[in-house]
């Protein structure tokens, strides 16, 4: 029986908290034109001024999150590698990131010197967006192109209305809702508008209404980020028994002066504040893994802004993870994968 190797694919880190290794990976990161997409030569002027000050911005940032095992992103979706590892029986389990490393060109030329001929290729974004899957799939693609491996890939696709993860989300963040709050927050990563126009397929839907997004289905639905996340958020909220006035979502990591998808988590955290709630519960559903926008931005500088606009309390719910329930979901998820060249 032909072994099918498993790999799982998240976003990167930069190697150490160093300025020249977080330089190095802002710049692969912002030079992708999936990420920053404009024309070359502005995306290169763009990235050249942010990696003035950025970097050491940056590095200071992740200094106070990174442990000592490495970068929380890294350690933990090695974890999860490990978790699955024993539950993949079809073939080795790997670990690849989209910048810095393992790359995915190391982790794909690996399993082909192994002599192994098909990969299962898991994206670990529950939400589609080019920025994430695309820009991964399109990675992988070129390795095998480029490096001439003969490989097919099974690609998994994003799951965010799956049953398998939405049960897995409401099992890890249960213990929590048990908890007395006044409110639980959900915040997906926010994407500039521009990118929800340049993948609705018809060019006339994306934000043309106030309830563009509770309206989208078929193509427009697949390639939509935003109506994803209020799926997501809306079925987790159903599955965990929450009432409409309990929570709400909103889009962090707002960077740069263009539009971004709304409710932005920083005007959200202060009218919440304004609003009377107290002690604040939030949940980061677009991430699988803890990482620096969970641990500092929401961790660290939300609960900051959360306190200094008069609230209380905010606790940041972990990411699944290496939950049980993420792990054997995850498995499922990969074996219905369909093929693709």
């Amino acid at each position: 029986m032909t072994e099918q190797a498993l790999l799982l694919v998240n976003l990167g880190s930069p190697a150490s908290t160093e300025v020249a290794d977080v330089r190095r990976y802002l710049n692969q990161f912002l030079m992708d034109p999936y990420v920053v997409d404009l024309p070359w030569p502005l995306r290169r002027l763009l990235v050249s001024m942010i990696l003035i000050k950025r970097p050491e911005q940056s590095a200071h940032a992740y200094a106070s999150i990174w442990w000592p095992e490495g970068s929380p992103l890294v350690v933990l979706s090695q974890r999860l590698t490990d978790a699955v590892r024993p539950y993949w029986t079809e073939g080795p389990v790997e670990l690849a990131m989209r910048y810095g490393e393992p790359s995915i060109e190391q982790s794909l030329v690996k399993l082909a010197k192994q002599g192994i001929k098909q990969v299962t290729f898991a994206p670990l974004y529950p939400q589609f967006a080019d920025s994430t899957t695309t820009t991964a799939i399109t990675e992988a693609r070129r390795v095998i192109r480029e490096k001439r491996l003969d490989l097919t890939l099974s690609i998994l696709q994003p799951f965010y209305d799956q049953p398998e993860y939405l049960d897995a989300l409401v099992d890890s963040v249960r213990p929590h809702l048990t908890q007395a709050s006044d409110h639980l927050l959900l915040s997906f990563h926010g994407l500039p508008e521009r990118h929800l126009h340049k993948t609705d397929p018809t060019g006339s839907h994306c934000l043309k209404t106030t309830d563009c997004c509770q309206r989208a289905e078929g193509a427009v639905l697949a390639s939509c980020y935003r109506a994803q996340c209020l799926q997501s958020a809306a079925a987790f909220a159903e599955r965990a028994g929450l009432a409409a006035g309990q929570w709400s979502v909103s889009f962090q990591s707002r960077l740069g002066r263009a539009k971004w998808i709304e409710p932005y988590t920083e005007a959200h955290l202060e009218e919440l504040a304004a609003q009377g709630v107290k002690k604040l519960l939030v949940m980061c559903p677009a991430f699988v893994a803890d990482c620096i926008e969970t641990l500092e931005e929401i961790g660290d500088r939300g609960r900051e802004q959360f306190i200094a606009a008069g609230g209380e309390e905010l606790q940041l719910i972990p990411c699944m993870n290496t939950h049980d329930s993420w792990v054997q979901a995850l498995v499922t998820l990969c074996r219905r994968a369909p093929q693709a060249l």
